[in-house]
Formats: C-alpha cells, sequence, structure tokens
C-alpha cells in the first residue's frame, strides 16, 4: 500500500461511475496512476516555472478534478486563493478528497462551505480544456 498524503486520502473510498479506465476503482487509484502521468505540460501555464518531479501535483488541481468528477460522479469545489484564483476538488457524497493538496506542503485548507466550480468556466479558458484533455488521453494509455 502506497504511503498517501492527499486530504481524505483515509476515506477516499468513493467508487467509480464508470469502468472507462481499467484497474481505477477508488480516489487512491485514481492517485496512483497520476502520480506517474502528471508533467509539466498538464501544469497552469503561470505555475510551470515551479514544476517538478518533487511537486508534480502543482498546478493540476482543476484538470485533475474534473477528471476525477468524470470517473466518480459527484461535484467539484473550489477554494479561493490569493488573486482570486481557485484550488479545485471533489467532492462525491460524503467522500471529500483532493488529489492535489500536497502541492501547499504543510498550509492547511479550508474545505468547509466553499463554491461549486464547473468545467464550461474553468474550460472557456482554451488552455485549460487542452490539458485536461492530455491529460485524460495520458490517463488513457496508462491504465
Amino acid at each position: 500500500m502506497n504511503d498517501y498524503k492527499f486530504y481524505g486520502w483515509e476515506r477516499a473510498d468513493a467508487l467509480a461511475v464508470t469502468d472507462e479506465y481499467e484497474g481505477i476503482q477508488t480516489p487512491r487509484d485514481l492517485y496512483d496512476a497520476l502520480c506517474g502521468i502528471w508533467c509539466e505540460y498538464t501544469c497552469a501555464p503561470r505555475m510551470r516555472t515551479g514544476w517538478s518531479e518533487e511537486n508534480k501535483m502543482l498546478g493540476q488541481c482543476s484538470v485533475t478534478a474534473f477528471l476525477a468528477q468524470d470517473i466518480f460522479g459527484g461535484k467539484v469545489y473550489g477554494i479561493q486563493r490569493e488573486g482570486g484564483n481557485y484550488h479545485c476538488y471533489n467532492v462525491v457524497g460524503d467522500c471529500v478528497f483532493d488529489l492535489t493538496s500536497e502541492q501547499f506542503g504543510e498550509e492547511v485548507l479550508d474545505y468547509e462551505n466553499n463554491p461549486e466550480q464547473f468545467r464550461e468556466v474553468h474550460f472557456a479558458k482554451e488552455e485549460k480544456r487542452q490539458r485536461y484533455e492530455y491529460l485524460k488521453a495520458r490517463l488513457r494509455r496508462s491504465v
């Protein structure tokens, strides 16, 4: 078993609602797969200079959260950050998980009472939609 550190890993037992990705049944399975495919290209352009193999979750939140929503259903919520951007995470029933929370190190984020995020809004930015499609394609090839 991996030593998980992402927010909510202990109860990340939501089950996949699709069989599109063989071997991915829970958010922990998705995390395992994504750790091998997150890359500089899937990172938000404004954060790429800080991206590294040691912090591969950096700048991956929205594309990851919407991909997780494809697999597990539920909703995507966002924690407003300094500068007005939102850090996205997933809620499926009573299961709250944030596959990219490790990028913040020791900072404690507040996962209560945050606004729902919608892919139509996020993917209005063409570069973000393209990063999501690229991550999705890499995941399909990897499983």
